[in-house]
């Protein structure tokens, strides 16, 4: 059921609110919706400073986020202590250590923390230094992520990526000197023009750099942003589905040589310490309150959407109204749904007793295939049908 009318979708929310349980973990994510340039394949929501002009900017935005943040806090209590928090964006390095000490300082005027709560930033290569380390260490953050992307100059270069080959490596290990156990590298695979030589110097890079976790995503062309008009007007070539299987299992390979293993399809982390708690929360349907515009949140099973400009989130909550653009009650079939496309991903597997029986028999027959195998309580995915992860779960759910 979709709730347009923002007074009927602030009430289904604040039913949520009364509704959670106190067992389930509950994550904050942060929205800095603010970009020097916007990359070509982005479709995120974020704003460079040309398309804001004067409606909005970082000081207003941080405002309204305090304001966001005393609300969640006053609508979940009695509030659960914070397990993890997610800042991203956008380009939150971009309000530089001491912008991001002030936005988790706002966050513990209103939350509770766990003793041991991961706190993540994402930042861009350009935008960090020794200094911006040390700034966010004291603060009290726990994880680092950058977008590397790739560490060949011409496949940035296509993706409008303003940082230089070398500076996301330089990053990382600055990160880690700063104290940083915990640093992940992004990467995106198989943009056209991308050669294997390409992604095993990528590689390269990554594993010199010593981090413990690596993201790593198939480019997905998006409508309405710079890279599908090139694609459309044959500028370029589209993806090729076989090319990025071979990308993804060369990744693959390499990483887990290095003792980088997978815990979700796109995400590998150097041992159980390694992992992305905040990601475990989301494949896991745990409970999160996105703050910010654009933001998503999901608690009690509600789901919603924060306003996406950053001028009209800050005048809803100016004006004393949650800035919600859309809300939906997930029914037990939508619920059912989700757990088992998210699960499915998952190394941890996707639980036996989650599966009617035609479900059931649908992953037997996979498992027959070599697409799954089975656990003592659940279906993993095998290396094959990891490349063939989506429909996987078409075939669980519908045969």
């Amino acid at each position: 059921m979709n709730v347009d009318t923002t007074t009927i979708a602030a009430d289904l929310v604040a039913a949520a609110c009364r509704e959670v349980d106190t067992d389930v973990p509950l994550a904050l994510y942060l929205h800095v919706p603010f970009c020097a340039t916007r990359c070509g394949y982005c479709d995120f929501n974020t704003y460079t400073a040309g398309e804001l002009g004067s409606s909005s900017s970082p000081e207003s935005w941080q405002h309204a986020v305090a304001r966001e943040l005393e609300a969640a806090s006053r609508m979940l209590a009695p509030t659960r202590p914070v397990s993890t928090i997610f800042v991203g964006g956008g380009t939150p390095s971009l309000l530089g250590g001491d912008g991001l000490t002030r936005l988790l300082d706002a966050v513990r005027v209103h939350f509770d923390l766990s003793d041991d709560v991961e706190i993540t930033t994402e930042s861009n290569p350009e935008s960090t230094s020794p200094e911006f380390f040390d700034d966010l260490r004291s603060a009290g953050f726990t994880r680092i992520s950058l977008g590397m992307q790739s560490a060949a100059a011409h496949v940035l270069r296509l993706l409008d990526r303003t940082h230089t080959p070398g500076r996301a490596v330089a990053a990382a290990r600055e990160a880690r000197a700063a104290g940083f156990d915990h640093v992940n590298l992004d990467l995106i695979y198989g943009t056209p023009g991308e050669t294997d030589a390409d992604l095993h110097a990528t590689v390269d890079a990554v594993l010199d750099a010593g981090v413990d976790h690596v993201s790593a995503y198939a480019l997905i062309v998006e409508d309405g942003t710079a890279l599908a008009r090139r694609i459309r007007r044959g500028e370029m070539p589209a993806p090729d589905d076989d090319v990025l299987a071979d990308r993804y299992q060369i990744l693959d390979r390499r990483l887990r040589a290095d003792g980088l293993d997978w815990y979700e399809v796109s995400n590998w982390a150097r041992g159980e310490k390694s992992v992305c708690r905040h990601n475990i929360a989301y494949w896991h349907s745990h409970d999160w309150w996105g703050i910010g515009p654009g933001a998503h949140s999901h608690v009690a099973g509600v789901r919603w959407l924060n306003a996406k400009h950053p001028a009209r989130y800050a005048k809803s909550l100016g004006d004393g109204v949650l800035p919600i653009a859309s809300a939906e009650q997930l029914t037990p079939e939508d619920r059912h749904l989700e757990a088992v496309m998210l699960t499915t991903r998952c190394r941890s597997g996707l639980p036996r007793d989650l599966l009617d029986d035609a479900e059931t028999a649908h992953a037997e027959q996979l498992r027959a295939d070599g697409l799954l195998t089975a656990a003592d309580d659940a279906y993993v995915l095998t290396a094959a049908g990891r490349l063939l992860a989506d429909g996987v779960i078409r075939r669980v759910l519908w045969g």
